[in-house]
């Protein structure tokens, strides 16, 4: 058995958990706040479906590495770099659908502001994009 196959596993798993739960929270505060709109006879804002999908990058991000990782030699770097990439880009996952939501409570209550929340958000996508960019190289040079 490759116990490094753990790591390859874990790479993409643990990413696309963070996704899913990041997802889910920023989905529920859309919801929630189209409803404030509807109640209050507003406008609906489409635009929080951006807030609501941000966190499912870090999926991708997760395959990217998976595949990258899955080819590697070294049963110990495939274990490391995938676990601890894998929970780098989950946490990240995980904020940023916390963010997304508070994101979206504050435009669905003002309708303003859209610019400086989805800043927020790219900024916390940034940690998974390092995490998958900085991984890649460090399984190069494996």
């Amino acid at each position: 058995m490759d116990i490094g196959m753990i790591g390859v596993a874990a790479c993409l798993g643990l990413a696309a958990l963070g996704s899913a739960l990041g997802a889910g929270v920023a989905g529920m505060a859309a919801i929630g706040a189209w409803k404030k709109c509807f109640l209050q006879n507003k406008p609906v804002p489409f635009v929080l479906v951006a807030f609501a999908g941000a966190p499912l990058t870090q999926t991708i991000y997760g395959f990217i590495l998976m595949n990258t990782i899955n080819s590697l030699t070294n049963v110990g770097g495939k274990l490391s770099i995938g676990l601890f990439s894998g929970l780098a880009m989950g946490a990240s996952a995980l904020y940023q659908g916390k963010c997304s939501a508070a994101a979206s409570d504050a435009y669905g209550e003002t309708g303003q502001g859209f610019g400086n929340y989805i800043l927020v958000v790219g900024l916390i996508e940034t940690v998974a994009l390092f995490v998958m960019v900085f991984s890649l190289g460090l399984a190069g040079s494996i």
